[in-house]
């Protein structure tokens, strides 16, 4: 099941908040919570159910194990036995293919390559117990005790299949005390629809107007094509993945929970250093917090440290060598900042902008093509191979110009500054703005809802992470 859908929002949320604040008890509504996220995972593919269940109650377990032995050769047993199990199930069920694949390849073997079906979220909820197992480890968080409220922490809904990547410390509090106030499920409302707007509205135009650039014959792609495809795919991947951040963080504020931000405005950064700390904020935060910094971080092997994170930030993305240079992409960037050009950068703001902008575009394109030889093909054309222009290039671009303003004009913080402006305004002003918001989250569900009706291209990217 994802949000951007009809059953989801008007059969499986309603029932969800009806039963969720009928339940007075805190007891009662994490049981709530538990069960809606155990049928939404099971939605799909309810097979894997079983392992997620599996894994959890490992975890549980081993949590435990660790935290009562604090300092003990157990606590290490324990710690290595989850490290075996999280890290063991997200090789096997997303690399098994890829490493036979090359195998056979190196060494001219024919072995058969399983196809092993991906169990949705695996990387995400996968990385979420790690940094609970990891946290527990160090002493940060204490081990829950109650295993329904673990469960609940691993696999709540909200952020099960693709994230945010929440830390248990940032939660633990609010999995037994935690208040919904009118004020914030109105807020996570607003929220949720925000992001729904970002996903239907804008995330999925782009993806279907550059599917018709970027998935058919390269050899007739225009370089102007391929460079109107790449910008559409840009946005595409911003507005689909920040959306369904949005949406996650809003559904999460409706029931009290206060997950940290996922996305803060990427694209106006004025460098990939800066980029990464905006971008899957979640994500970057947990490579540096459980893999760069205990390897040494900044204070020695800084490079090498930076190319092992990359590398695995690459292939976290997916199994094959396009993610894996999207990442060693970033990482010489990251490296080539830090030895020179950063300084540069912070002279020259606008131009730091445009440099930034073009990296991760041209980064996208590393990111869109699995296969190598349409990837080499695509920068032929990126960069001056194409062939003639497309007569439907221009009438594309015109049709959409609007439409491809308002993406790019709400890629920047204007809405931040614009509820910077109402909180100095009078009261008048901010209960007209209220109740201006409420018709406003009405008008965005029913523009939703009519597009979601009609929409046949519907795909959410970050699923096969």
């Amino acid at each position: 099941m994802v949000f951007a859908s009809l059953t989801f929002l008007y059969l499986f949320l309603p029932l969800n908040l009806l039963l969720y604040f009928a339940s007075k008890k805190i007891q009662w509504r994490n049981g709530v919570l538990i069960c809606f996220s155990l049928i939404f995972y099971a939605w799909g593919e309810p097979v894997w159910i079983f392992m997620l269940l599996f894994a959890s109650a490992a975890d549980y377990l081993f949590a435990r194990a660790i935290d009562g032995s604090q300092g003990t050769p157990l606590a290490k047993v324990a710690l290595a036995g989850s490290l075996v199990m999280n890290l063991g199930m997200l090789v096997f069920f997303k690399y098994t293919g890829f490493l036979v694949e090359n195998l056979n390849q190196l060494t001219g073997l024919r072995l058969p390559v399983p196809e092993i079906a991906l169990p949705i979220g695996i990387s995400f909820y996968v990385f979420q117990s790690l940094s609970y197992i990891l946290d527990v480890y160090r002493g940060t968080v204490g081990a829950q005790t109650c295993y329904p409220y673990h469960l609940m922490y691993i696999m709540s809904f909200h952020q099960l299949v693709a994230g945010p990547i929440v830390r248990y410390s940032d939660v633990a509090r609010e999995i037994r005390h935690r208040v919904s106030t009118p004020g914030e499920i109105q807020a996570g409302l607003t929220r949720f629809l925000t992001g729904l707007v970002k996903k239907v509205v804008v995330a999925n135009h782009a993806g279907s107007l550059a599917a018709q650039f970027l998935d058919g014959n390269l050899a007739q792609l225009s370089t102007p094509g391929a460079w109107f495809g790449l910008i559409l795919f840009t946005i595409q991947i911003y507005y689909d993945f920040s959306g369904y951040s949005d949406m996650a963080i809003g559904l999460g504020l409706c029931c009290g929970f206060h997950y940290l931000e996922n996305f803060n405005y990427p694209y106006i950064s004025r460098s990939v250093t800066q980029f990464w700390r905006r971008w899957h904020i979640s994500l970057s935060s947990f490579f540096r917090d459980y893999v760069y910094i205990p390897l040494g971080g900044n204070r020695r092997h800084q490079i090498f440290n930076l190319a092992v994170v990359w590398m695995l930030t690459g292939l976290w993305h997916g199994a094959s060598w396009n993610f894996l240079l999207w990442g060693l992409y970033y990482g010489v960037l990251l490296v080539v900042e830090k030895l020179f050009l950063g300084k540069a950068l912070a002279k020259l703001p606008v131009l730091s902008n445009l440099y930034l902008l073009l990296v991760v575009t041209i980064g996208w394109g590393i990111f869109y093509f699995t296969d190598l030889g349409r990837l080499g093909q695509f920068m032929t054309v990126l960069f001056g191979g194409g062939g003639p222009v497309e007569s439907t290039l221009r009438l594309t671009f015109f049709n959409n110009l609007f439409w491809l303003v308002g993406a790019i004009f709400f890629c920047m913080p204007v809405v931040p500054a614009f509820q910077r402006l109402l909180r100095r305004a009078g009261p008048a002003v901010q209960a007209a703005a209220g109740w201006g918001q409420i018709v406003l989250n009405v008008g965005m569900l029913a523009v939703s809802t009519l597009l979601l009706v009609g929409q046949s291209y519907n795909p959410f990217l970050y699923f096969r992470f």
